[in-house]
Order: structure tokens, then C-alpha cells, then sequence
């Protein structure tokens, strides 16, 4: 006896399985896009790794939105590729078996969060049976029967990822998944994003601006300011990077004749009255060496971490669509 298309379906469809494990790779190459004389994304590259949670970052009004929608096929570019291991969304065999996404939701609010995505599995052709699994996944078993449209924020957005992940697909491409959660929904969401990618090797794209979180949460991240790249790369490349205006902190019974001793040497130096010592535009390293040749002693020498925020808002600075004037309080 044959197997039928829904068997077929079924059997191609199960949360776990090695099937979508195969490494994809989410490539943006010299993206465009211009409404009128807004140019809303200019000359855009960066590459999304597979086994990784990816922060997709800038200010309003940077193109994060529109360049989500270019890498969906949303939206045509003006110039530029997107591609997922060489393909554009479009030509996908089966685009919701390979990506996932997120960019608004929207539900019938007389629907069950059940039948809304038992709707979207008979448009997929993908049986009905993924979505109680899904919501499961997103932890909306208990709630699967009751309307949507009583469904709270942090709930709609649990059932938004529910609906990107109906075809269990290799990539996420999320616009703000955290909206709405409480703090113990966005701890979830956490560990969920991670588990996705690190335990299954899927392709995570996640856009925020939830910048705390996005540390704790991204494996890199590509941030954007006025439609161009900013920078990309894992936090650790990130803080290499901007390390030449970074600074260390050192302690000193002598701090004053530290002081010196790093002024004559050519250091910027910020002493301070607690004894501390702050040295910009160098290494620990070279700050102990100092020390080491004149003989002072050194009780704390250690590189000041720049966290994401404070990165983000250095390497974002001047780029806000809307900015409030310096010393605003409100």
C-alpha cells in the first residue's frame, strides 16, 4: 500500500530530527533599497552563520526593517543579494521548510491560537499535527484553545514564533521577539534562541533593541546605522576592535608617581583621589610594564570591559533618526 501525501508530510516534519541540521548560510551582499529620495539602505554586506544566535542592531530608522524584508523577499532591492546558501527566498523549493520568520503579528482574534496555526499548516501543505507541537515548543499547550484576540502581547509573540516554526525550518529571521514578554518570558526566549542554534545548528537572525539581552543572548551581532554597516562580529572582535579607545584601570599605593611615570611615557593619564588610575589608549600590558621598570607597586591592573550598550552607542553615535538634545531629562 502506498503512503499518502499527508504520511508523506508528516514523516518530513518532526521537532528534533538531523533533517534541516545541514548547515545554511545567510548572505547579504551590497543590498540597496531607496523610497523617493529616502535612502533607507545603502551598499549592505554582512553574512549570518549557521550554529549561532545573530543581534541585528541599530538605531530607528537605520533599515533594519527594510533590509529584513529585502532578505524575505518582501521587498525588491534596488541593488544587492540576499541569499540563503546561494538562494533567494523566492526561489526556494519549500521557503516555509527553510525559513522561519517573524516580522508583525497579526491574528483573527475569534481564531484559537490552535486553528490559527492549523490554518497555516493546510496553506503549507505541512500536517496539522505541528500545531500542537509548536505550541508546545513556545509553551502555549494550555492556552492552544482559547482566542487569540485575548492573548496577551508576550503571548501573541509566543504564538508568532510558534507560526515561524510550523515547517521546522534550518532559519529564524526575527524582527523584536522579546515585545511584550514578561522577564520570565524573555529568560525563556533566551535560552530557546540558543537552544535552536547551538543544540540544533539552525541559523538564528534576531533584530532588538533589548541591548542588555541582546549580550546575553547573541553569538555576534551586525549593527547598522543610516542604512550602512556599521560593524559585525562577535562581541569579543567588537571590543578588540574599539580597544584603542578603551582604558585601563590600575591601583597604586604610589599613584601619583605612577601618574608620572605613565605621563612621561607619553600614556594619557586620569588619577584619581581613591588611588586609582585611569590610562586610555593602551594595553594592561604595557601599563605593567611601565610600572615593572620603575619599580612601583601595582595593587589592581585590569582592561575596563566595554558591554554591548556602551559599544553600541559608540559605534552608533551621531545616527539616530530621532535624537534628544544633550542634558535632556525627559
Amino acid at each position: 500500500m502506498g503512503t499518502s501525501p499527508g504520511r508523506r508530510e508528516e514523516s518530513a516534519i518532526h521537532p528534533g530530527s538531523s533533517r534541516h541540521r545541514d548547515p545554511v548560510r545567510v548572505e547579504v551582499r551590497s543590498l540597496s533599497k531607496s523610497f523617493g529620495a529616502v535612502r533607507a539602505v545603502s551598499d549592505l554586506s554582512f553574512t549570518v552563520e549557521p550554529g549561532a544566535v545573530t543581534g541585528f542592531l541599530g538605531p530607528n530608522g537605520a533599515g533594519k526593517t527594510t533590509t529584513l524584508r529585502m532578505v524575505l523577499g518582501l521587498e525588491r532591492p534596488d541593488t544587492g543579494t540576499a541569499t540563503f546558501d546561494g538562494v533567494a527566498y523566492p526561489d526556494l523549493p519549500s521557503p516555509v521548510r527553510r525559513v522561519g520568520a517573524v516580522l508583525e503579528t497579526a491574528f483573527h482574534p475569534a481564531r484559537s491560537g490552535r486553528n490559527h496555526l492549523r490554518v497555516y499548516c493546510r496553506a503549507a501543505g505541512l500536517p496539522v499535527t505541528r500545531a500542537d507541537e509548536v505550541l508546545a515548543q513556545v509553551g502555549l499547550a494550555d492556552a492552544g484553545r482559547r482566542r487569540a484576540g485575548g492573548y496577551s502581547l508576550g503571548m501573541r509573540q509566543r504564538l508568532a514564533l510558534a507560526t515561524a516554526l510550523l515547517g521546522d525550518p534550518a532559519v529564524l529571521v526575527l524582527d523584536e521577539p522579546a515585545n511584550g514578554l514578561d522577564p520570565e518570558g524573555i529568560h525563556w526566549l533566551r535560552g530557546f534562541l540558543r537552544h535552536l542554534a547551538h543544540d540544533e545548528g539552525r541559523t538564528v537572525l534576531v533584530s532588538s533593541h533589548l541591548l542588555a539581552e541582546m549580550e546575553q543572548t547573541a553569538d555576534r551581532v551586525v549593527i547598522v546605522g543610516a542604512g550602512r554597516l556599521v560593524r559585525e562580529g562577535s562581541l569579543a572582535e567588537l571590543r578588540s576592535g574599539a580597544q584603542g579607545s578603551g582604558a585601563v584601570l590600575v591601583r597604586s599605593p604610589e599613584a601619583g608617581r605612577l601618574a608620572e611615570v605613565l605621563g612621561a611615557a607619553g600614556f594619557a593619564v586620569a588619577p584619581s583621589e581613591d588611588g586609582r588610575v585611569t590610562v586610555t589608549g593602551t594595553t594592561p600590558d604595557a601599563v605593567g610594564a611601565q610600572a615593572f621598570r620603575a619599580g612601583v607597586e601595582l595593587h589592581e591592573l585590569r582592561a575596563e570591559t566595554s558591554g554591548l550598550e556602551e559599544l553600541y552607542f559608540r559605534l552608533t553615535a551621531g545616527q539616530e533618526q530621532y535624537a534628544a538634545p544633550q542634558g535632556a531629562t525627559r
